[in-house]
This record gives C-alpha cells, structure tokens and sequence, in this order.
C-alpha cells in the first residue's frame, strides 16, 4: 500500500511534478498505461477504442474488456497501442485487462457516452457554487453518470506523462466539485438516453483559446502568426527561465513564509471577517464594504519557464494531448471570456483549434457545442466574441448553446448553471442523438427585407411561434426584463445611425421600425455586453444575437 504524500503547501511546482508523475509508477519493465484507464471508466460506445502506454520495446501486450481483446508489440520507443472493436452501450460493469509481463486489473467498467467538458472559468466553476447546489448536490446520487478531472504538465511541447485525474462516479460527495454545467449536461443527457454518460472535465479559468490550440493548428494559418511568433519567443526564453527558476522560487517561498508570518496572520482573519459581511450585506441587498487590503501585497510568484498557462499551446500541451486519442463522443466549449481583447481573431482562432483537436484525436469531425457567452456588462467585446462564436458554425457538425438571458450583469460567473446545461443537451440530443423534431434552440437570425420605413426579419428555428419571453432566472439585485414589449432591436439609417428600433411579432416574422428612420438599412438584436432583449420561441429558448451590417464598430 502507497502511504498518500505530505508535501508543504510552498514545495516547488518541480517538486511536485516530480511526486505526483513518479512517486507512484512501477518500474520501467513494466507495462503502463494512462490514468485516463482506470477504475470506474466509461469508454465510448459504438466507436473504435484506441488503449496505449509503455511497456519495453518487443514486448507483446494484450487488452481485454469484456470478450473482446487485441494485441500489440511495443516499438523501439516503448510505446504501444492496441484498438478493440466498437462495443455496445452497457451498465453491467465489465473489466478490463492490460498484460504483459505484468497485468493491469481495471474493474467497474462500463461503456456508454464520454463527452470531453472544456474550456474557462465558467465551464470549471462548480456546482457547490452553483444557483441550484443546495437542492440538487443531495440528490446527485447517479452512479452511472461519472466523471474524470483532467491536467497534467504545463509545457510548449505536448506531454506524453500520465494525465493526472482519476474516474469517480457521481454521489453527494462527489457532486459539490464537478463542473456544474458538465454535470447539468450529463443529467440531462442521462434522463433521455438511459445509458452511461461520461464527462472529462478540462477547464482553466482565465485561459486563452491560444493556449488550447496545437502548435501545428496555429501554424496552418497565416492569420495566426502573432501567436506562433508569441510561442517562438516563449520557446527561446525557456531555457534561461528555466536554468534559474530553482533559484527564483526558492527566494520567493522565502518572501511568502515572510509575508505570511509578518502580514498574513493579521490580514487573512481581516479577509474572513470581510466575506462574511460581504455575504450578509448581499443577502440583504446592501452594497457590501470595501475588501481590507494588506499593508503590503503579497509577492507574486517567479514566472514558470514556459511562461504561464496562457502562451500559445500550453493547455493543449498540459490537459488535451494526454487524453488523446481516448474515444469520445465530442466536447462542449465554454470560453471566449479572456480572448475579447482580441476580438477581431477569434472566428479564426476558435475554427483553427476545433479543427486541430479534430486532426490529432483521428475520430473524424467529432460534435463540438459552443456556448455563447451571456450578458455581462463588464463584457467588453463580448457581442464581437459572440458573434465569432456563431461564425465558428460553418465549420461542420458544430452547433451552439444560447445563453445570452441567464447572465449576470453584474457577474463574470453568473450562478444559473443549470439551463446552461440544459441547453447544451437539447442542442446534443437534436444534433447528436437523432430527436430531430426537438426544438433544440430559440430563434435564428435567417433574412431581413426593407419595405418602405420598416424593416421585417425573419427567423429559423422559431419552433411553436415567436413570442416575448423572459429569463429562467433573475440575478439577484437585478430586476427582470419587462414583458410588455418586444426590446433588443436597434434600426439604422442609410447614414449609418443607429436607433432603438419599435419592434412586434408578426406571425414568423418581427417588423421594425422607428419615427426617426425613413430609410433603414441595418438592424441589431442584443448587440450589447449585457442587452435588454426578450425575443423567444414558445419553448421558452431565445434568440441569438445577431447583426445584419458588416460595419466596423
């Protein structure tokens, strides 16, 4: 039995790559495979399933699961990889067998749908943070429904180390520290399919869609350049950084232990006392004080030698390469926040990434489901970056989620995960799962015609009708958007001047109009960081934002 590691909470992030990746690994003989096989694994149903790892060169290995097995020899680098024949969806647990001078035991193992949940902050924030933690963590008790967190390495060049991460199946223990809109993805999933769902969390708050991307996927495409030269430069100064980095971090946990007992003691009580007035004061609808600050910051720590988690490649490196090329039946995508800054390169940056995770893995044009980011007013770019993410939809079998009505303007995180979830299963269960008669999104942008001072538009996936609608949710300390009129549209003239445009529903159709437009030539829906727009379907989906000009902003 391994005794579990104590390890000082300021050990060098060396120190504990090197435990973490070594501590617990047999000897070289023997034959390895990744943690992503393991214990309670679900492995993709009706699909081919790749099963690699180490072992040394010449020797045979040989996979069972179930009745099904295969062989390979291990090459002169002492990789391997054996693929087994499509399995049917089953709950009965099999086991799988890996053997070759030594034998790797997997037991619990079941075979249904392995979604891969990706992305920032918003994908990863929990679902003990969630809206909805306190009534659905008790009754998260599903066992067929499991999940493995994903990270490993961070580096310029693609790990081939084990992904850190172990398969835990879904109880109210486990339920509080999973990706809130993963697991609303999967229960949603699960009520309709009846068969084992799977999801691999991957999410990174604060992270770049660049970083997700693979070096040769950003080198494909010209436009791209700024990031490959980024990586270049990142790639070039890697060996300094590195040669002292030792040194730098061992002088930085010595300021830390300092700051901590110098500042810290008196500070961090001050810090506790202020969130719990802080929470009250929000409960209560009051404008909480302002945050105590310490009498001197804390110092920050050196810079890793491969230049932090957002350089060009290094989450693709770190947490998608060691998963590859485990069967998958696709991925949902929540990111786009920290990319708005660079607004103008996204539709390319996002195409680009989908289209490398999809040549790497070599199962084909995988579905990818996107989140569109929501409301927020301290969004920036954000209608530019949604207007990208709907771009990325030429590329095939991709498709997106709505969620521009469960935002918080006042919150980068808003808490309603729930119907973000909810709607990426509707969008799979259409897209992926043949409900092809399922109203699946809210209204979309088809057409507009000019007919004298009114413009009338029309939409696709209008689905029992258009109507007013309004949010599932409210954000607290927000008011609900009012219902009495159709709001969000903006009507242009022919000078280009924008107004708030007088808008009603007409059939399938909406009609504007505005007594200061005689001529109109453009039209806007919920071009904003955080719009007022209340256009639906009857099944209470809505709108997607859109834009009918091409102008510059």
């Amino acid at each position: 039995m391994i005794k579990p590691l104590s390890v000082n909470r300021f050990a060098s992030p060396l120190t504990l790559l090197f435990l973490t990746l070594f501590a617990v690994r047999p000897s070289m003989a023997d034959v390895k495979v990744p943690s992503i096989f393991g214990d309670h694994m679900v492995l993709q149903q009706d699909a081919s399933l790749p099963v690699w790892g180490d072992a040394d060169a010449g020797e045979k290995v040989t996979v069972t699961v179930g009745a099904d097995t295969d062989s390979a020899m291990a090459g002169s680098d002492g990789k391997w990889r054996v693929t087994l024949k499509p399995l049917g969806a089953t709950s009965t647990p099999l086991t799988m067998t890996v053997a070759g001078k030594n034998t790797l035991t997997f037991s619990d193992v079941l075979v249904g749908e392995v979604w891969i949940g990706a992305g920032q902050s918003n994908m990863g924030l929990s679902l003990g943070q969630s809206r909805d933690a306190a009534t659905d963590i008790p009754q998260a008790n599903d066992p067929q429904l499991r999940f493995f967190h994903a990270s490993g390495p961070q580096g310029l060049v693609p790990s081939n180390s084990f992904t850190i991460g172990k398969w835990v199946l879904t109880t109210p223990m486990t339920a509080p520290g999973y990706s809130a809109v993963a697991y609303y993805f999967g229960k949603g999933l699960r009520t309709k399919l009846n068969r084992p769902v799977a999801i691999i969390q991957n999410a990174v708050g604060g992270t770049v869609a660049e970083s997700w991307t693979p070096l040769d996927a950003l080198k494909s495409n010209p436009a791209l350049q700024s990031y490959v030269d980024t990586y270049n430069e990142a790639l070039a100064a890697f060996p300094g950084l590195n040669a002292d980095y030792q040194a730098r971090f061992d002088a930085w946990h010595k300021t830390r232990i300092d700051w901590e007992n110098e500042v810290g003691k008196t500070y961090d009580p001050l810090v506790k006392a202020w969130k719990a007035e802080a929470a009250k004061d929000q409960d209560a609808g009051q404008k909480p004080p302002p945050q105590p600050q310490p009498s001197r910051p804390a110092p920050p720590p050196p810079l890793q030698p491969w230049g932090g988690q957002n350089k060009p490649t290094v989450l693709y490196n770190a947490n998608v390469a060691p998963v590859i090329p485990y069967a998958i039946r696709g991925v949902i995508w929540y990111q786009g926040e920290s990319n708005a800054g660079d607004w103008s390169k996204y539709h390319t940056l996002l195409a680009t990434m989908i289209t490398g995770w999809r040549d790497h893995w070599g199962q084909g044009n995988f579905p990818f489901i996107i989140v569109q980011l929501p409301r927020y007013s301290g969004g920036g770019y954000w209608p530019q970056i949604r207007e990208a993410q709907a771009q990325t939809l030429s590329l095939p079998d991709t498709a997106m989620a709505t969620t521009i009505d469960v935002g918080d303007p006042n919150n980068l995180h808003p808490v309603d995960k729930s119907d973000v979830g909810q709607r990426l299963s509707l969008v799979a269960r259409h897209m992926v799962y043949g409900e092809k008669d399922l109203v699946w999104t809210g209204p979309i942008y088809n057409s507009m015609t000019v007919q004298g001072s009114t413009i009338r538009l029309r939409f696709t996936q209008t689905g029992s009708g258009l109507v007013i609608g309004s949010s599932p949710w409210v954000p607290p300390h927000s008011e609900a958007i009012p219902t009495t009129s159709l709001l969000g549209f903006t009507i242009a003239d022919n000078q280009k001047h924008w107004f708030p445009a007088d808008a009603k529903i007409e059939g399938d159709t909406v009609v504007l109009s505005s007594d200061k437009v005689t001529t109109p030539t453009a039209v806007r829906y919920a071009w904003d960081k955080s719009p007022v727009c209340n256009l639906y379907n009857k099944e209470g989906l809505p709108a997607a934002p859109f834009r009918t000009d091409d102008w510059p902003d």
